[in-house]
């Protein structure tokens, strides 16, 4: 009975060993293949818009220079006191003529008013200026100061400044309206230069813009287009 149990034991055993053994000769299953993750998108490229013109100025427009000692070549550059004065009359005329929104309405009183209390002085001032012109120009002066007087006008009327220009005109036409006659002069400098910076802050915003087109085009883009030149500037040969 014993030897029975024994011999079963030791079969058993064996079997297990056997089966043991068998599973170890066996090739392991592969494991699962690595499956990479996707690379990430691109990061996505958000393109400013192209840079565009203060005030809604043409793309490509004549505007004044700078002198080397930063001075601008406007029409109002190097000229005497009498046409400064005659600059700041002609500033208003142009005002009293294009300004016609409704908070401007009191530019065409004012500027009656300039010309009936200083009547003398700017009719002595015209004198003078023409003299000024004679001396210059001989029998042919009337043609340079009309062509020259043509230029300020159309200065003043510089489509995209006019906006400002009017408000600036309108305080302007308010000081001199309020002037003692005989006083027009000693102001007109101080008038002149507040018309005058009207222009030159647009002036300031349009050479920013032409930077700032000129870097975006040459990363995003072709630089094109011309700019022209002035046609405004001073006088060929200034008072």
């Amino acid at each position: 009975m014993g030897r029975g149990i024994s011999a079963k034991l030791k079969i058993a055993a064996v079997a297990a060993m056997s089966a043991t053994l068998a599973a170890c000769g066996a090739s392991a299953p592969p494991p699962p293949p690595i499956v990479a993750a996707p690379p990430p998108p691109p990061p996505k490229i958000v393109i400013p818009p192209r840079p565009t013109p203060p005030a809604g100025a043409f793309a490509t427009m004549a505007i004044p220079r700078l002198t080397a000692e930063g001075y601008r070549q406007t029409v109002n550059t190097g000229i005497s006191d009498h046409q400064k004065l005659w600059n700041v009359r002609s500033g208003l005329n142009v005002a009293a003529l294009n300004c016609l929104r409704p908070e401007h309405a009191g530019l065409v009183d004012n500027y009656k008013t300039i010309l009936k209390r200083h009547s003398r002085q700017l009719a002595s001032t015209n004198r003078a200026l023409a003299s000024e012109y004679r001396q210059k120009h001989g029998r042919s002066f009337r043609d340079h100061q009309d062509a020259y007087m043509t230029r300020v006008y159309n200065y003043f009327a510089l489509p995209p400044v006019l906006p400002e220009f009017c408000n600036v005109a309108l305080d302007v036409s308010h000081e001199i309206a309020a002037l003692p006659a005989g006083q027009l002069d000693s102001y007109s400098p101080t008038a002149l230069a507040k018309l005058e910076q009207v222009f030159e802050n647009f002036f300031s915003a349009y050479e920013k813009y032409r930077v700032d087109l000129a870097a975006w085009d040459a990363r995003y883009g072709t630089p094109g287009g011309s700019t022209l030149e002035a046609s405004y500037g001073p006088q060929a040969s200034s008072n």
